[in-house]
């Protein structure tokens, strides 16, 4: 059979680095850090004290404060990073076909604060059951998509994609096949996530997987570097929407890029750990070029998933030579997370948003904090270290990879 093309009409993001889409791009392009000190809660006694948070935010700008109440936050940002989305598009919400729009979201943990907060507050009471009625609706992952079919009115497909740091490249893979097979014209697709609490930043701290580089947080993200100690907890929300092409052009929309492919994989192998040789990640990568119908050689840039963890950002390296050969040589490679920190569900959608800007304004943006040269990563690969470096991008591979051992990949190609 044949498919439908699938193109990207807008675009949306509230992030460490900025929050809308065009202060995301001016941070990334100037190697911002969005990292810092915890303000969410008191983290004196915690061995990782610092985060990738959202900054100036005022949600009342966004949300009624009596709707705002009944969401958790990763719910609240995603109706602010979609809003933007699809007002950046251009749809007319009283012409387009409701039925045929759809919202498929990314998130891997959904509301752990409501959760925490709920538990919290059961535990010092007197164990009389006082739970708020919008705990159960607060919490669940799916509430994030739910939250904004409502807004919207939107009546097709509607669910959210759990697959730990790969939700969000998995949410639009979904939105992509659904459009590519004729059942939708719009998606909105996308991801978020709001892990700065008490229990994700002790979680994470007791598995020894976060930086805890205290005394220089801004430097703390740093993929690729000899002395990296783990990753950046961080938190927003992107999002996209995809669109069937001929649908897109009809109503005159401006296009930004098509999307070409999606690879998954499974490195069958550890929880936490990622396989020794990068297979999982080479898997999804080649799925992904399989599906996209392109040679290795056409891509111009990837967006690793470069979390700064000792072990996952060599194996993601080798499996990308693995693949690639002589042409990972060629092209620019680079992790945003040094920036924005991990938005674990929610990164592959920020990043995909980072990938698309990269093709539109031909820089890639830089993987910053980068001082010392590690013997376990092949630098002869350009990781476009410290600075963005402009170039011609006609085609974007982005790589998501989650607790569990789940791989997903996006490709995005220029028109």
């Amino acid at each position: 059979m044949s498919f439908k093309r699938v193109v990207v009409t807008g675009i949306g993001a509230l992030t460490p680095i900025g929050n809308t889409a065009p202060e995301y791009w001016e941070g990334l392009k100037n190697g911002v850090s969005g990292c810092d000190y915890i303000t969410k809660f008191n983290a004196e006694k915690f061995r990782t004290r610092f985060a990738c948070e959202i900054k100036n935010f005022d949600l009342a700008n966004f949300i009624p404060r009596q709707e705002a109440r009944k969401m958790d936050a990763f719910a609240q940002y995603a109706i602010v990073a979609s809003d933007e989305a699809i007002k950046d598009a251009g749809l007319d919400l009283e012409k387009v076909n409701k039925n045929k729009v759809g919202v498929i979201w990314g998130s891997g943990i959904g509301g752990l604060r409501t959760f925490e907060d709920e538990c919290f507050n059961f535990a010092k009471g007197d164990g009389t059951p006082k739970f708020n009625p919008f705990f159960i609706p607060k919490m669940i992952a799916d509430s994030a998509s739910g939250v904004i079919s409502i807004r919207h009115g939107f009546r097709g497909v509607n669910y959210v994609t759990v697959s730990a740091c790969s939700s969000a490249n998995n949410a639009i893979i979904d939105a992509f096949n659904y459009i590519r097979l004729g059942r939708l014209n719009v998606c909105v697709t996308g991801g978020s996530e709001a892990p700065v609490t008490i229990a994700s930043v002790g979680g994470f701290t007791a598995l020894r997987a976060m930086s805890e580089r205290n005394d220089d947080p801004k430097t703390a993200s740093r993929p690729y570097d000899k002395d990296r100690d783990g990753f950046v907890v961080g938190e927003g929300a992107g999002a996209l929407i995809l669109e069937e092409y001929e649908h897109a052009v009809a109503r005159g929309a401006k296009i930004y890029a098509e999307m070409i492919g999606g690879g998954f994989s499974s490195d069958a192998y550890h929880i936490t750990a990622p396989h020794p040789e990068g297979y999982g990640a080479f898997l999804s990568m080649q799925d992904a070029l399989d599906d996209a119908k392109i040679a290795p050689e056409e891509v111009d840039y990837i967006n690793t998933h470069g979390t700064s963890t000792p072990l996952g950002d060599p194996q993601e390296l080798k499996a990308i030579v693995e693949l690639f050969g002589e042409h990972s040589y060629n092209m620019n490679i680079s992790s945003t997370k040094s920036m924005t920190g991990h938005l674990l569900g929610g990164a592959g959608a920020v990043e995909a948003v980072a990938s698309i800007l990269a093709m539109q304004h031909q820089l890639v943006p830089p993987t910053i904090n980068h001082f010392t040269e590690d013997p376990a990563v092949d630098n002869r690969l350009n990781l476009t270290l410290n600075q963005a470096q402009a170039r011609k991008i006609d085609v974007v591979l982005s790589n998501g990879f989650g607790f569990g051992g789940h791989n997903a990949t996006v490709i995005f190609r220029k028109l």
